[in-house]
């Protein structure tokens, strides 16, 4: 995931690692291939210099449960205490760079709005394609995807929460989702291919904390967003959170299909109230039509799909992580105040002209300030026709 590196708080471990047993579903105590506990694993961690990676190798690093933390990313990072490999994701020769590792998380992925995205497809897709072949064949024995609940879609039948079984409903018509849902099918098709390769998927809700993305850029707005007629829940994801809960599973101590979030969710109301931020309710037609021609154009860097994750929910539980002792530290309102924070003033959009290169970096979802922008130019000119 493309973002600044965060400041991770590390929490206590006797808070947020209570015993567990292995009963409890997507559970399981760490073992070796003998049957006995698994004591002090090699991780490797890909796109281990910045944002996520980087956070979460100096979290491995600190623990007393990791023996050694192997880094893979294109530059060395600042973590002293990893054994740090300098290549790209996708050249085979990461195979024997982790040779000895037990477990890899792979966190190199392009996510930024920025990137074209055939580029970001090839990368993401050929990046976790090679990692999960060199991962087998350096007999490695588990790969953790970080891919984001954006998977399961945002409909106006969710269930709220979905449980984490739920069906992958998801199009590829919103920012790196298809490329989230290769790297998903991927994950799946792993094991059948490799034997004895298995592999952990964990999915975020919104996630915040040094994080750019569509749905931290709907704040960046001098109105909120709100189609005609949906409704809008809203699920956060600090990046804090993400990092323990990524380290619960590299550690073992869960597998399968995770979702990661606060507890519950906001509804809009709620999320207007709290941010203080009014407002601006368009019709469904007018906003995911002009959202489209304006992506099209090169106005906006979301696609029109990018609008779904604020019109529907797409609300989580997170029942496995709780079942093997995880807890969030972070509340959504919490999560909500920090984010604000970090957009105050980063954009401000008033006067801004359409045209402008810099007003495609404010928006909700990539498209409210240029909705903003195109409803003052169609009104300018109505008042020049007379209309």
């Amino acid at each position: 995931m493309s973002s600044p590196d965060p400041q991770v708080h590390e929490p206590d471990d006797a808070e947020n690692r209570p015993e567990h047993g292995d009963s409890a579903p997507g559970v399981r105590q760490p073992r070796n291939h003998a049957g006995h506990r698994r004591n002090s694993p090699v991780i490797a961690v890909t796109g281990a210099a910045s944002g996520i990676g980087a956070a979460l190798v100096r979290r491995l690093a600190a623990s007393d449960e990791v023996k050694q933390v192997v880094a893979i990313d294109e530059r060395r990072g600042d973590c002293a205490a990893a054994q740090w490999h300098v290549l790209d994701v996708r050249d085979p020769a990461i195979a024997e760079k982790l040779r000895g590792s037990d477990v890899v998380v792979h966190l190199a992925l392009d996510l930024d709005l920025e990137t074209d995205p055939a580029a970001r497809t090839a990368y993401n897709v050929r990046g976790t394609q090679t990692v999960l072949t060199a991962a087998a064949a350096a007999g490695v024995h588990r790969v953790v995807l970080c891919t984001s609940a954006m998977v399961y879609g945002a409909l106006p039948d969710n269930d709220l929460p979905l449980s984490e079984d739920s069906e992958l409903r998801a199009t590829a018509e919103a920012t790196g989702v298809g490329d989230l849902l290769e790297i998903e099918r991927l994950g799946r098709r792993a094991p059948r291919a490799h034997p004895g390769l298995n592999v952990t998927v964990v999915r975020p809700a919104v996630l915040v904390g040094g994080t750019d993305t569509a749905l931290t850029r709907y704040f960046e707005s001098p109105r909120l967003l709100v189609v005609a007629g949906s409704r809008p829940t809203w699920q956060f994801c600090h990046v804090e959170d993400l990092v323990s809960a990524l380290e619960y599973a590299a550690l073992e101590k869960v597998e399968g299909e995770l979702a990661v979030g606060c507890e519950g969710w906001l509804e809009q109301d709620e999320v207007e109230e709290l941010s203080g931020i009014r407002r601006m309710e368009l019709p469904s037609a007018v906003a995911l039509g002009a959202a489209a021609r304006l992506h099209r154009i090169g106005l906006t860097p979301s696609p029109a799909g990018d609008l779904a994750y604020t019109m529907h929910p797409w609300v989580v539980s997170v029942s496995r992580l709780h079942a093997a002792g995880w807890r969030p530290r972070w509340t959504n309102e919490e999560v909500l105040a920090e984010l604000l924070q970090e957009v105050a003033g980063r954009h401000t959009v008033a006067g801004r002209r359409l045209g402008r290169k810099d007003a495609t970096a404010a928006g909700a979802a990539g498209a409210t300030v240029a909705l903003l922008g195109a409803a003052a130019v169609v009104r300018r000119a109505r008042r020049r026709r007379g209309i």
